[in-house]
């Protein structure tokens, strides 16, 4: 088939949802299938047999698009919009597969030229902009009802996990396919041990770490009053954190002075995916303290894939992957986030019993054969689909 896709993010950048789009083109790539590419100015360019990458041009000063809802964000789409115009306008395509909020250009395309499209489902775009502007609450229910119209009108639904797939079947979805995140944990090489190994001091004490940016909603303030309250307790460990922009990583690093642990916490800063396996030798607990979504994190897979035991915030964002078979769950609250963290950094056998476990099921469920078997199901009833409707058609 000849794809449309359309990409509203930075590509290529180590962050979720590019990094989820990347494995996408390499399964679709790998069906013989030619994609058309859209993507902000922004990234790395990668490639891939038989995909074309197109970039907007950059909007007037923008740079540095963070991920999740932005001005700036909105700026680099109202840039896309007319190029995604054009290009469906030109390019004959059998469908277009819209991720995010692109999928509002792909109704105009559909009504414009009738071409179908795929809603890669990330989050809910509703929910996402309430909760990072409450001021906007009260255009929920139309946001609620512009998505609604995108799920129906899409010929399949593509979200990331059980959430998102309860939101597109109780919106009218006529067809809803998991195309869920994977680990990606590749071994580590023998120099990003070595590189880690300078970034990271030998200390006898339990390590947590913390892989991801340091947005509100990833929880960070969570984990650092929770990690106070640890060693207020009498806990003995230390807080690795990689990731986060500078402007984050300051912000948080004065906190961590405020609350008197700054000689317990060490931020990393950024780290390339290549050096996750290597950050992971050298923790004992992994921390997911997200507080906001309904989306899985996308490192949760590599957590899970690398043997270590996971403490995350028992939210719909978790356990709809995590259960207490595989992971510590504790409330998003400091008292029992600092508890759960304290059980852990004194309970060896428990480390040892969950890492196991987890490894195991990221093993059997979310490795890359999965999603690319998943991507290959998908797009054949894709081809199926287009097939009888032109049949039904004649």
């Amino acid at each position: 088939m000849n794809i449309l896709l359309l990409a509203p993010h930075p590509f290529y950048q180590e962050r979720g949802t590019p990094i989820a789009v990347n494995l996408l083109l390499h399964a679709l790539s790998a069906q013989g299938h030619c994609v058309d590419m859209l993507t902000y100015h922004e990234g790395d360019d990668v490639a891939h047999p038989s995909v074309t990458l197109h970039r907007i041009k950059r909007p007037f000063f923008v740079n540095g698009v963070p991920p999740g809802p932005s001005l700036k964000k909105i700026l680099c789409d109202l840039a896309m919009y007319p190029q995604a115009l054009r290009m469906a306008r030109d390019g004959h395509y059998d469908l277009v597969h819209a991720v995010e909020e692109s999928v509002y250009m792909a109704m105009a395309i559909k009504r414009r030229w009738g071409t179908p499209y795929l809603y890669d489902m990330d989050s809910s775009l509703a929910r996402q902009i309430a909760e990072k502007f409450p001021f906007l609450k009260g255009i929920l229910p139309l946001m609620n009802q512009a998505e609604r119209a995108a799920i129906r009108g899409a010929l399949a639904v593509v979200p990331v996990c059980d959430a998102l797939a309860d939101i597109a079947y109780a919106d009218g979805a006529k067809k809803v396919a998991l195309l869920r995140d994977i680990s990606l944990l590749k071994p580590s090489s023998s120099e990003a041990t070595d590189a880690v190994r300078h970034l990271i001091p030998p200390d006898p004490r339990p390590c947590f770490m913390y892989i991801g940016n340091l947005e509100t909603y990833q929880g960070a303030d969570l984990m650092l009053d929770s990690f106070a309250r640890f060693v207020q307790d009498g806990g003995r460990a230390r807080l690795v954190i990689a990731g986060g922009k500078m402007t984050d990583i300051e912000k948080y690093r004065a906190k961590a002075s405020a609350l008197g642990v700054s000689r317990d916490v060490l931020f990393l800063g950024p780290q390339p995916v290549g050096r996750m396996a290597a950050l992971f030798e050298h923790a004992d607990v992994l921390l997911s303290p997200r507080i906001r979504g309904n989306n899985t994190p996308m490192k949760i897979y590599s957590y899970l894939a690398s043997g270590k035991a996971v403490l995350a915030t028992a939210l719909p964002t978790h356990t709809q992957v995590l259960t207490p078979t595989v992971a510590l769950l504790a409330p998003p609250e400091v008292n029992a986030f600092a508890a759960a963290m304290l059980r852990l950094a004194t309970d060896t056998v428990l480390r040892n019993t969950l890492g196991r476990v987890s490894r195991e099921l990221a093993e059997r469920s979310y490795s890359q054969d999965a999603f690319e078997k998943a991507a290959q199901e998908l797009y054949a009833w894709v081809e199926n689909e287009l097939i009888r409707r032109e049949g039904s058609v004649q």
